[in-house]
């Protein structure tokens, strides 16, 4: 007897659908799992025959055979224990199913209930594209199959909901026997998937919805520093990366952390795409909605470099992924390994992360802003006109804790701004506010969207090669003082680039259609760490 069902496991952030093929054939009572399976999924023999048994059912005193194809594709995770429990129940002609185009997904626990797992949202999006029709699976994961628009979903609590046992008997008996059925051997249960129908007003019942959450933190919170507040505009309206430099209790922390209330919402594409990276990490916590509101990731400095790009015998996304189209906030970014550090060289530039395993290449998207927070010195205090905090630190001693960071990393910020002591901390004068902010950000958003709508991006700081030449062009006024800065500082090419992203991005938020000399002055006194003075 021969049966076969869907199912689905991760590569990567990406969903695969995979055939779960069962063959009952007379022998020895074993059960065989083939197709290269891990050993979570070698485990599931015994998770199904138990969930099968304490439903009421009959495990197959027969040789059972589990393929899982296409057998070349390695699969791991517990996603395929319900998929093997029906193949079966479904072979031996316990139940009526005809599960031709639906997608079966779930855990087992051995009592028959249905366990929620990860990755359900790149799953069902493959079953949707491989033209299945609907998904089965555990009701907690039901609100999230059902941001896919154009698919059935049916939540399953219970095994046991098959039996007709429960209140809410979901499956009803035929009690006539039938002809195909010897005597003496009841006919099978009939599953009726409409009962199972999962609908949006059920998200509203149970209290799924997705609102972001209330926004407490304000820039207006933070006194003075409006020109820490004008850097952090011109980062958010462009998405360019920024280090802040100052002494301990500036607020340099306080003014990262509100970051995400002035950067503007995530398109509907960058939303499926984040959703997608967070459900495939298992860290989705609302699945109402997409996820609207970009994301803001802060890891300690003690995280490895796996655990920042990704790893794992089968690659996981790591911090730059879970960051995608949002922020990465390193706080006292010179307290990281510097072999942490600099792993991130290569995402910044190519914007996606490929990892290479005996097991498995894969690649994850890693477009992000970082951002940075870091003292001037150990002890925190160079530069400061304080009498009482006078620095402390040999020239020498700051040589070393700069050169923690590279040059190389150090050359991929755009933004490298001072922040200095608050000279007046009981000032009750106007405090630029986030929403102030965010509408000079979103003015400047629009004017990108609608000058590179026909291109593979919508942010200057993507500019490369000859758009960046068309659209950041400069007269000769502005090209002679950026020349000369580049010469009298010894900056790089690159450097020179993000300068002219920098300056476009300042004018659209003067909302200028050319760049002018002002533009370039301001984008080139952002560069202060290439004015500092080298200690060796």
């Amino acid at each position: 007897m021969y049966g076969k069902l869907y199912s689905a496991c991760l590569h990567g952030i990406d969903g695969v659908t995979i055939q779960v093929e069962v063959d009952l054939s007379n022998g020895l009572p074993q059960t065989s799992i083939i197709g290269l399976p891990d050993s979570s999924i070698r485990e599931s023999v015994e998770r199904v025959r138990a969930a099968v048994k304490n439903c009421g059912f009959t495990y197959p005193m027969k040789r059972v055979t589990i393929n899982l194809a296409p057998a070349d594709l390695r699969k791991e995770g517990s996603s395929f224990d319900l998929a093997i429990a029906l193949g079966i129940l479904v072979t031996s002609e316990q139940i009526d199913f005809s599960p031709e185009s639906l997608l079966i997904l779930g855990e087992l626990a051995l009592d028959g209930s249905l366990r929620p797992i990860n990755g359900v949202l790149p799953m069902v999006e493959k079953a949707k594209r491989d033209g299945l029709k609907g998904v089965l699976l555990p009701y907690e994961n039901a609100p999230e199959a059902a941001l896919i628009g154009g698919m059935n979903v049916y939540g399953l609590r219970h095994i046991k909901e098959l039996t007709g046992s429960q209140a809410d008997g979901l499956i009803e008996p035929d009690r006539p026997q039938s002809e195909t059925h010897s005597p003496g051997r009841s006919a099978p249960f009939t599953v009726h998937l409409s009962k199972l129908l999962y609908t949006k007003s059920d998200i509203e019942n149970h209290g799924c919805v997705n609102t972001p959450d209330d926004v407490v933190e304000d820039y207006s919170d933070v006194i003075g520093q409006p020109h820490v507040k004008r850097a952090l505009t011109i980062a958010a309206a462009g998405m360019h990366n920024i280090m802040l430099i100052g002494p301990p209790g500036t607020g340099k922390t306080m003014l990262m952390k509100r970051l995400p209330t002035i950067l503007p919402p995530l398109s509907e594409q960058e939303s499926l795409t984040t959703t997608k990276i967070y459900s495939a990490a298992g860290k989705l916590k609302h699945t109402g909605s997409l996820m609207t509101r970009r994301p803001f990731r802060s890891p300690h400095h003690t995280i490895s470099s796996g655990g920042l790009i990704g790893g794992g015998t089968i690659p996981r996304p790591g911090e730059v992924s879970l960051a995608h189209k949002g922020i990465l906030f390193l706080d006292e970014l010179p307290e990281f390994s510097r072999h942490v550090l600099e792993v991130l060289r290569q995402p910044l530039e190519d914007r996606e992360v490929t990892i290479s395993r005996a097991r498995a290449v894969l690649t994850f998207p890693a477009h992000f802003m970082l951002a940075a927070s870091m003292n001037p010195c150990p002890c925190g205090f160079w530069g400061n006109d304080h009498p009482q905090q006078r620095c402390t630190c040999s020239p020498r001693r700051i040589g070393q804790y700069r050169a923690k960071i590279s040059g190389p990393l150090l050359d991929r910020i755009d933004l490298q701004v001072e922040v200095p002591r608050p000279k007046d901390r009981y000032d009750t004068a106007h405090q630029l506010s986030s929403r102030e902010m965010r509408e000079q950000v979103m003015a400047a958003q629009l004017l990108q969207s609608t000058r590179y709508r026909h291109l593979p991006f919508s942010w200057n700081s993507e500019l490369f090669g000859s758009h960046l030449r068309r659209y950041a062009a400069l007269d000769s006024a502005s090209a002679s003082l950026l020349q000369t800065t580049i010469d009298t500082l010894g900056l790089s090419m690159r450097a020179y680039d993000k300068i002219l992203k920098l300056a476009r991005t300042i004018a659209d938020l003067d909302q200028a259609e050319c760049i002018g000399s002002h533009h370039v002055a301001e984008a080139i006194q952002y560069r202060q760490l290439d004015q500092l003075p080298v200690y060796v």
